[in-house]
C-alpha cells in the first residue's frame, strides 16, 4: 500500500492506485473538469491519469481551476 503526499496530507493509498484514484480520493467531481495534477511539481496530462500509477512518497497535488481576477 503506497503512502503519498496528497495535497499536504499524509494518505495510504491501495496497491496499484492511479493519478485518477488521486484525483476522486480528494473529492473532486470524477470526470475531472476544471482540475490539474502534479506530481513532483511536473503537470500530469489528462489522459495519463488513469494509467498513471503513484509511487510510494510521491508529492501528489490535486489543483481546482478557479475563474476571476
Amino acid at each position: 500500500m503506497p503512502r503519498v503526499v496528497l495535497n499536504g496530507d499524509d494518505r495510504a493509498l491501495p496497491e496499484g492506485a492511479t493519478v485518477a484514484d488521486a484525483v476522486r480520493e480528494t473529492g473532486a467531481a470524477p470526470d475531472g473538469r476544471g482540475m490539474a495534477v502534479a506530481l513532483g511539481g511536473e503537470v500530469v496530462p489528462r489522459g495519463k491519469w488513469q494509467v498513471r500509477e503513484l509511487r510510494e512518497g510521491e508529492q501528489v497535488e490535486v489543483l481546482h481551476a478557479v475563474q476571476g481576477g
